[in-house]
């Protein structure tokens, strides 16, 4: 054995620069922002992603600011309320959500805040989104990572939902959020989109996707996108911004197959950053 690994060239472990894989909150749903601390905590996680929703944990600060306390995680994101349940949360004006999630990262210690781009309906937040960001990241020294998204699509139909668009790549977006089952239900590949995005991507959502029109967030790996090429590009390239595993965890039976869920994209995620590779 030892003669036939003497003939390989040698091989190096790689690692990404400084990248911690973090837990979203999203991904206990129903379960409570509290259980996912405890989950990630007694799983091996190095950090949580809050996803501010109708979880009013998820909504309170300080309540956010003991559980860290309490377990030992940093927070290293905030995911602002921006889906459509989420659309009283905090309020309804638009610039006051983002203020706040930028509040809420402030005082926790996260340095990303995620945020979707407007819908199409909310034509004044439309219309200053992207000013609007470059001033709020100018103001708050907090990245705001816009967040890929997706045409919303029917059987007979393709809906553009999102204003000025569902790909941060074409818009002038200083830092951006890459999220796999976006890039599934948009039909685009994820790795040639981290290449164009190059150092403007700031945030990764690791997670899977089938290429249906509904958004999936399915355990990585158990897909079809090319997640594991796109850790092994990220970790190659030194990439030194948060890595957060969302999944949908609402289909499993118990807690007890949420947290093998849990773990497996932890695993998965851990393999695919420490690629071996020739030099």
């Amino acid at each position: 054995m030892s003669e036939v690994l003497g003939k390989q060239p040698p091989a190096r472990l790689v690692t990404p620069g400084a990248s911690a894989i973090a837990l979203s909150t999203a991904s206990v749903y129903p379960d409570s922002s509290a259980d996912a601390f405890e989950m990630a905590s007694r799983l091996g996680y190095e950090g949580v992603e809050i996803m501010v929703g109708i979880d009013e944990i998820s909504q309170d600060i300080d309540a956010v600011q003991r559980l860290q306390e309490y377990h030992q995680l940093p927070v290293i994101a905030v995911h602002a309320p921006c889906l459509l349940i989420t659309q009283r949360v905090w309020g309804t004006e638009p610039w006051g959500k983002l203020r706040r999630s930028a509040e809420m990262a402030r005082r926790v210690g996260a340095d990303v805040v995620v945020v979707h781009p407007p819908f199409r309906w909310q034509r004044e937040y439309a219309k200053q989104f992207l000013t609007g960001i470059a001033e709020l990241e100018a103001e708050t020294g907090i990245a705001f990572g816009v967040e890929n998204m997706y045409p919303w699509r029917t059987a007979r139909r393709e809906l553009q939902v999102y204003a000025p668009g569902w790909d941060p790549v074409e818009h002038d977006c200083a830092h951006v959020t890459l999220d796999l089952s976006h890039t599934a239900s948009a039909l685009v590949d994820p790795v040639r989109m981290a290449m164009d995005l190059g150092a403007r991507l700031r945030h990764l959502h690791i997670t899977d996707g089938t290429g249906s029109a509904k958004d999936e967030h399915l355990v990585p790996g158990r897909g079809t996108q090319p997640a594991a090429e796109l850790l092994e590009l990220l970790a190659v390239r030194g990439f030194d911004g948060h890595v957060v595993v969302e999944i949908n965890t609402r289909r499993c039976a118990d807690r007890e197959e949420r947290e093998l869920d849990l773990a497996e994209s932890l695993a998965f995620t851990r393999l695919h950053l420490a690629a071996a590779v020739t030099d």
